[in-house]
């Protein structure tokens, strides 16, 4: 069984550990990487394409499927999604189709395709300058939220309480999508749809990730997780907790909205995380993105729901279905939360070995690196990495990962 993975811009080691469980299930795995350093993935099932464009991309990745005769594409990464649908397509492997791809990577395109599928949904409208933007605010009236329509981990999103607060909000995020990672990572010669802000009425209840797949007709919900953050103006994905404490027919309503939403995206056949947040005690479609949610969620899906969307990604890219139910949550109870420091430049990062070695913990990646520049809003939404507990309860998880955490000690230059 040999897949493909692709980045057309290497993000640091990122997703060097999701590729090593691709691995751990069987799959022999190959990546190829626009641009990218020379000694991420062991030879000779590593190269580097040179160049991010998405022809040279193609190109690169015909010629080796000459050789190999892969059996699918992936990626984990929100910049690769539209890239993988290429490739797979030129490959003639299974595919979400470009167009799906791009209605699930560029938020306005999303927000449309959930209009055409009947999916509850914020109101929204895309706002070129800061008149368009302040326009919307009044009509849909305040608290309102603005957000890039590329954007990913976040990065510029704001909570906007009155005019004068859009007026900085939207200075700072548009300076900010110029240089914003999420976009410098995709392949060039893509057509991503606009690349600009949103504004979005304001959903004033919980919300809850969902690690998703689409097969065919139908859309199964593999894990539920609540988000547990107490909100500011800033939106830090941060603390979670599973099994969800959602009632059955509230996840029947989420099902009914998720599918929704995910048919109107054009999503068939595909490994999906959902966010929904409940407005007026009704669930609400935030987004579907066309990958497993990232942190540790994969690893709360199955302890906390017994569905592995990794194991997932491996059978959809190769156009087999998925062994999956319905949500069916376990009486284990999972906390994962973001590690998040001041904003600087990282000297040291120091896990007591202790820490690193806790029974306790299911997860523990640290991704930033000495030299890093943690940014945060709203400048940016750096992290230093995730951190998972599992126990009894809600409170349990939550008291363990935050003891833990507050172990890990970081040195800003």
């Amino acid at each position: 069984m040999k897949l493909l993975a692709i980045e057309a811009r290497q993000n640091a080691t990122y997703y060097l550990s999701r590729y090593q469980q691709v691995e751990a299930l069987g799959a022999e795995l190959f990546v190829l990487n626009g641009e990218g350093s020379e000694d991420f993935w062991p030879q000779p099932r590593y190269r580097v394409a040179g160049s991010k464009k998405i022809d040279d991309i193609v190109a690169a990745a015909a010629a080796w499927h000459a050789e190999e005769n892969f059996e699918g594409v992936i990626t984990f990464s929100e910049s690769g999604v539209v890239t993988v649908a290429v490739v797979a397509e030129a490959l003639k492997l299974p595919s979400v189709g470009f167009e799906a791809a791009v209605a699930s990577r560029n938020k306005l395109l999303m927000r449309q395709a959930h209009e055409r599928g009947g999916a509850p949904h914020p109101s929204f409208r895309f706002v070129p300058d800061v008149e368009s933007a302040l326009a919307a605010g009044e009509e849909y009236g305040y608290p309102v939220i603005l957000k890039p329509t590329l954007g990913a981990a976040s990065n510029f999103v704001f909570r906007v309480d009155d005019a004068d607060e859009m007026r900085q909000r939207f200075a700072d995020a548009l300076t900010g999508i110029e240089s914003m990672s999420w976009v410098l990572m995709e392949a060039d010669g893509l057509d991503l749809g606009p690349n600009g802000l949103l504004v979005e009425s304001f959903l004033d209840g919980h919300e809850h990730l969902i690690e998703a797949l689409a097969w065919d007709d139908e859309v199964y919900l593999g894990s539920i997780v609540d988000r547990v953050t107490v909100e500011g103006d800033t939106f830090d994905d941060d603390v979670h907790h599973a099994p969800t404490g959602l009632t059955p027919e509230q996840v029947a309503a989420v099902h009914r909205v998720v599918k929704a939403a995910a048919h109107g995206q054009g999503l068939r056949r595909a490994v999906m995380h959902a966010e929904i947040r409940f407005h007026r005690g009704e669930p609400h479609i935030l987004e579907i993105a066309v990958r497993p949610g990232g942190g540790g969620l994969d690893y709360m899906a199955r302890i906390s729901a017994g569905y592995d969307p990794i194991q997932s990604v491996v059978d959809v890219a190769r156009g087999v279905a998925p062994k999956v139910g319905h949500f069916a949550p376990t009486e284990v109870h999972t906390a994962a939360m973001c590690l998040i420091s001041k904003a600087g430049t990282i000297a040291s990062v120091e896990v007591p070995p202790e820490v690193a070695a806790a029974e306790e913990l299911f997860f523990l990646k640290v991704t930033a690196k000495p030299g890093d520049v943690i940014r945060r809003p709203p400048d940016g939404n750096s992290i230093l990495g995730f951190i998972g507990a599992k126990g009894t309860s809600l409170d349990d998880t939550l008291e363990t990962a935050t003891a833990f955490a507050n172990r890990i000690s970081v040195t800003l230059s």
